[in-house]
């Protein structure tokens, strides 16, 4: 079958004949499957990796050719330059690697509480995966830095913050 210029042919096969038709590119969802659960194919961007996050789940990209893992994502393997990403949702467990207590932080953190009296704490996380990602430490006395220690098993955490169109999602761990 020919397909028009800017026209896409969509197949859906769900365990009996197939289903084929066209639609304009631009409405094309992409769809792969992991498990018996769907997931959309999403440009590998900062963008993604925050909707991503808004849905609790912690992505990564793998590259095709070399099989190298980042996490944030990357468009583009910073080890063979590699352009033919795919998405991987990460297990969300590591462990703490390095880390620092906050005590004058940027405004919005001061709008959520934090201050010279109540510190916060950011480190960097190795996934179980090998890669390294940062985050919100929390659950961790940060007005106390030497009762944190590196090595620390952590799981993931999604902070939402925010309502309507204003909520956001920022990636956080916790000790196990």
């Amino acid at each position: 079958m020919k397909l028009e210029k800017g026209k896409s042919q969509i197949r859906i096969c769900e365990l009996g004949e197939a289903t084929t038709w066209e639609a304009p590119e631009e409405l094309v969802l992409f769809v792969f499957l992991k498990g018996d659960k769907a997931m959309e194919q999403r440009p590998i961007s900062t963008i993604s990796f925050h909707q991503f996050l808004n849905e609790e789940k912690l992505m990564g990209s793998r590259c095709k050719k070399c099989g190298s893992l980042f996490s944030p994502p990357r468009p583009i393997c910073i080890k063979c330059y590699g352009n033919e990403m795919e998405w991987v949702e990460m297990k969300g467990k590591g462990e703490l690697v390095t880390f620092t207590s906050i005590f004058v932080g940027p405004p919005w953190m001061i709008e959520q509480g934090y201050d010279r009296m109540h510190p916060y704490c950011s480190g960097v996380v190795k996934l179980e995966e090998g890669v390294s990602i940062d985050a919100r430490i929390e659950g961790v006395d940060a007005s106390k830095p030497e009762t944190i220690k590196i090595g620390t098993p952590l799981s993931v955490q999604f902070l939402h913050r925010g309502e309507g169109e204003k909520m956001r999602t920022f990636l956080a761990f916790k000790p196990l």
